[in-house]
């Protein structure tokens, strides 16, 4: 049987999609660094979403990159909303709420400790043979 899916994931999985495209396309500002849309969350009653975004940086000023990304996309939000009403067949296109995913940035910190575990257990192997 096939997993049913609501009305209110598809049509966050059609934001995010339509949302990377005009974040990539229409969105010139430089200081907007590299951003993934990672999920969308659309209320029942269709009047708030919440975007998900994690950005691509490095270094010490990345905390600061990832607020500036957040104020520039919230700043934005209208216009985004916007061209989403012209893009998606929708009466309604919900309000915009940009949110940080830290998720993806600890997935990587844990891959890291799990590596550097594993790599600790091989040396104690070889020092104790």
């Amino acid at each position: 049987m096939a997993k049913e899916y609501s009305r209110t994931q598809r049509i966050g999985d059609q934001m995010q999609r339509e949302l990377a495209l005009l974040i990539q396309r229409e969105i010139k500002d430089p200081r907007l660094g590299m951003v993934t849309l990672t999920a969308v969350e659309v209320s029942r009653d269709l009047g708030h979403a919440k975007v998900y975004i994690t950005v691509m940086t490095a270094g010490a000023d990345e905390l600061q990159r990832i607020q500036q990304s957040l104020e520039i996309l919230q700043e934005a939000a209208g216009f985004l909303r916007m061209m989403l009403g012209k893009v998606m067949k929708v009466r309604t296109i919900p309000q915009l709420h940009f949110h940080y995913d830290a998720s993806i940035r600890r997935g990587a910190e844990l891959s890291a400790l799990i590596e550097r575990a594993v790599q600790e257990d091989r040396q104690h192997q070889s020092d104790g043979e």
